[in-house]
């Protein structure tokens, strides 16, 4: 089904009119004009602030999609349908644009997810590692490719908006987010965000295999202070950066101007402040730096509630967001009182009708752009694409290339896959949910077979040789098998966790991780240990008795990936993205002034061998 008879009148006059309709990712708005203007001028009012509203799958019904003309729809983290199936999904965000395309003038709804490591929200899709240990592979070209995958899944299910890449620059690393980001580095940063930007988009917004990236969290949302938060217990998320536009440009924002060069089109605001300004209503930096010094001329989306938090008067943090430069309000949940807000701004006068044109300008032009009134439901020839072999094979490269190997006493690396016996250790080692961590089919992700792939130690025991004995216990407990074990590996680290959530004041390794440890320091021939982690952790003196130690990161469904390269089929190529402390007491860092010789590992430390 295409757009509706009104629509399509509409657009018919706009034809006969002679004016160029075609559009592309980097078209000039001009070519745009024509169509939207027509709608424009047949919308009410109610109709538009309808536009502006996106909201939470399970917070609505479709036939309040079709009574509101409501916008925008999305899933959260854990957002998925009864049936979490690629089909069962498909058939939830059909349903949803069938009731926005009934509406007087058949304006599509958009649908967003956050696929921020893989289309991680649908069972059985293939998760890529985290951003972080895609920062340690650092490689612009595979960032582009799973971008193309990420979009080609989430075609088959009718998404065609994701909420990523996060393009935080992340200066402190108790912070819960740190995995979000790629680097430390703003030059790392700007170069994975904006080619994995180009991966989603590629070069036409308008084919049938590209979706909408959303750069997200402008802007500072890596520099907020410890214990600055006052978001529930969160300590650094949803904080306050400080600084000048110095630090700002210097640090934060030059990100976002290469992701704009690159062909952005959306871009979502932080939760957090910039020198005690909520973001959400910071015009300073939404209407004036990045809509009119960076040229941004796609559209603004606020964060899941984000809005709210701008004042305690309701009515004030709409009409100052709205009136800030944001175009769509993640509401989620009443949208009513959301859209009954805003008309009382909008006839009392206090947002300007202006603004509200602009903002469904801004909305309906990347709904054209991207071909959703032509083809708005899903393409059900990318159903089989969705946890391919195919894809499966990128996200197990992804994995070999994000290793860092930090110690290697006596090259006790790579392992020989003829060895007589191998023990492994920690309850890590077989969770295909703790190796994925969070924003994986929950937002907090949780351990346990949450979704189809290969642990670490299914990828070892696939590896060894048939004569090979692999032993396992996850607590470390090989005295019914030997007194002396030999070759001991211990798969230990965080368990999953999601934004604030995990703001983590000690960045220590669990107890009963640290008892394992040093037992298998006592009765193992040699340890290695394979940390499972969003970032660096404090090692403190069981470093010193390991012989080997590789950050793994959270590298997702594909555990196969890591046997790949411990032993030696491919080599260790991974650099630290972050700059990993002796101490928890050194962050954040003062990394103008820091020395590799005051830290553990310096930014960009990996061996080779």
């Amino acid at each position: 089904m295409k757009a509706n008879f009104a629509y399509a009148v509409l657009l018919v006059a706009v034809l006969l009119s002679g004016a160029v309709v075609s559009i592309s990712s980097n078209a000039p708005i001009e070519t745009v004009d024509p169509r939207i203007e027509a709608l424009l001028a047949e919308m009410t009012l109610a109709e538009k602030i309808g536009q502006m509203t996106l909201i939470e799958k399970n917070s609505i019904d479709p036939a309040d999609v079709t009574d509101y003309a409501i916008g925008g729809i999305l899933s959260g983290g854990g957002g998925y349908p009864r049936e979490n199936t690629p089909e069962g999904w498909a058939d939830m965000v059909n349903g949803y644009q069938q009731a926005a395309l009934e509406t007087r003038l058949g304006i599509p709804m958009i649908y967003g997810v956050d696929a921020v490591h893989g289309h991680n929200n649908v069972y059985g899709a293939v998760i890529f590692p985290h951003n972080v240990g895609l920062g340690a592979a650092n490689n612009p070209e595979l960032m582009t490719r799973i971008g193309e995958v990420t979009a080609a899944e989430m075609i088959g299910t009718g998404i065609y908006w994701n909420y990523g890449p996060a393009v935080s620059v992340p200066q402190d690393i108790r912070w819960g987010r740190t995995y979000e980001g790629y680097s430390e580095d703003t030059a790392i940063v700007s170069s994975l965000s904006s080619a994995y930007l180009r991966g989603l988009q590629q070069a036409d917004l308008a084919a049938p295999d590209t979706v909408l990236a959303t750069v997200k969290h402008f802007v500072a949302d890596g520099g907020t202070r410890w214990g600055s938060s006052k978001t529930g217990n969160y300590q650094i998320d949803q904080g306050v950066a400080r600084g000048d536009m110095n630090l700002l440009r210097r640090v934060h924002l030059p990100p976002y101007e290469v992701a704009i060069e690159n062909g952005a089109q959306s871009v979502m605001i932080s939760f957090s402040s910039w020198n005690y300004v909520k973001m959400h209503g910071n015009r300073e930096l939404i209407t004036d730096v990045l809509k009119t010094e960076l040229g941004f001329d796609g559209f603004i989306v606020a964060d899941w509630g984000g809005v709210d938090q701008i004042s305690l008067s309701y009515y004030e943090s709409v009409v100052r967001a709205i009136n800030a430069g944001i175009d769509m309000n993640m509401v989620p949940y009443d949208y009513k009182t959301f859209i009954e807000t805003l008309t009382i701004a909008v006839e009392a006068g206090d947002v300007p009708m202006e603004r509200i044109d602009d903002a469904v300008r801004n909305i309906l032009k990347l709904k054209l752009a991207l071909g959703l009134f032509e083809q708005p439901f899903s393409n059900p020839d990318y159903l089989a694409e969705i946890g391919s072999e195919a894809h499966r094979e990128v996200a197990r490269d992804a994995v070999r290339q994000s290793l860092v190997l930090l110690k290697n006493e006596n090259s006790v690396l790579p392992l020989s896959a003829d060895i007589d016996e191998i023990f492994v250790a920690g309850k890590a080692a077989d969770d295909i949910g703790i190796q994925s961590g969070g924003w994986t089919i929950e937002w907090q992700g949780r351990p346990g077979d949450i979704t189809p792939g290969t642990t670490i130690l299914e990828g070892i025991q696939a590896t060894v040789s048939a004569d090979t004995a692999v032993y396992y216990d996850k607590f470390g407990h090989f005295d019914d098998i030997t007194d002396a074990p030999s070759t001991c590996i211990a798969v230990v680290g965080e368990m999953p966790y999601a934004e604030g959530f995990g703001d983590d004041p000690d960045l220590e390794l669990a107890a009963r991780d640290k008892r394992m440890l040093r037992r298998l320091a006592e009765v193992c021939d040699t340890v290695t240990v394979l940390l499972i982690s969003g970032r660096p952790m404090i090692l403190n003196d069981l470093f010193a008795q390991w012989d080997g130690l590789v950050a793994v990161w959270l590298p997702g469904t594909e555990g196969q990936g890591v046997a790949d390269v411990l032993f030696g089929d491919y080599p260790f190529t991974g650099t630290l993205p972050y700059t990993w402390p002796h101490a928890v007491d050194q962050l954040p860092f003062e990394f103008e002034t820091l020395s590799s010789e005051d830290v553990l590992f310096p930014r960009g430390f990996g061996l080779t061998e």
